[in-house]
């Protein structure tokens, strides 16, 4: 069950994850957008969607930095393990408080407004609940072990498990001994790489990135008055219509008077 769990359930979601984004990228590309529902409904959203954003960046951070850089490494540039412990927990928290704020907001703006609620699909309730469900195990780790209890040391075995799996060496002995809820949130971090090439979440791999390097768009003002508007080409076809008319009729006229 170990080797099912933390070796085959791994893989297969990064494979979901890869193929997923393949087949979305080839089959829907009309739908690789955020389906954003701003006009809709603004005023929570200008709220929530910056605090979600930002508190996602900073665990995101948190989690690739805690997961991917051995305690050696940190060790040997003269960080001890209770100045790492301190600045984790404490830039977790922040964080996570961040994102959990932002994520309610923006799931209560699903359901209380009418028009947002009847434009939500049954995958963006899906992705609402992994997220939900994930932000709780994550901040249960971060707040109820870490912070107010006795500590864990994921760094010595969920870290190696983790980065074992990219080396295609994990060993599923590290998770056997690891709190529940942090085997629960690894657990679900692994189904959420799953679910995510089928949700929204795909426009975050066609991020405006060329926004940060793009050159300013100068405006100046203009000094001498603005040109008149042209009339639009319908216009001045009826306007000619009817003097082509008269010019017809006062043919006609002179030629039978002759």
């Amino acid at each position: 069950m170990n080797a099912l769990i933390w070796i085959v359930l791994p893989y297969a979601c990064l494979a979901v994850f890869t193929a997923g984004h393949v087949w979305r990228w080839r089959h829907d590309q009309f739908g690789w957008t955020t389906h954003t529902s701003q006009l809709l409904e603004n005023r929570l959203l200008r709220l929530g969607s910056p605090l979600f954003h930002l508190g996602a960046f900073g665990v995101i951070g948190g989690h690739a930095m805690g997961l991917l850089i051995p305690a050696s490494w940190t060790a040997a540039v003269g960080v001890s393990e209770h100045t790492y412990h301190l600045v984790s927990v404490t830039g977790g928290t922040i964080t996570g408080i961040m994102l959990v704020v932002g994520l309610a907001l923006l799931i209560a703006r699903r359901f209380v407004n009418g028009r947002i609620r009847r434009v939500t699909t049954t995958m963006d309730k899906i992705l609402y609940a992994a997220l939900a469900a994930m932000v709780v195990l994550g901040m249960s780790g971060t707040v109820v072990i870490n912070l107010f209890g006795d500590g864990y040391d994921y760094r010595e075995t969920i870290a190696v498990w983790f980065r074992g799996i990219f080396w295609f060496q994990p060993d599923p002995s590290l998770m056997s001994g690891a709190p529940l809820v942090f085997q629960l949130h690894a657990i679900g971090g692994f189904l959420f790489l799953a679910l995510w090439p089928f949700t929204r979440l795909v426009h975050v791999w066609s991020a405006p990135l060329a926004y940060l390097w793009r050159p300013y768009v100068v405006y100046r003002g203009r000094r001498t008055p603005a040109p008149a508007p042209q009339p639009a080409p319908a216009a001045v076809r009826d306007t000619a219509q009817p003097t082509a008319d008269a010019d017809t009729h006062g043919q006609q006229a002179v030629t039978t008077r002759s």
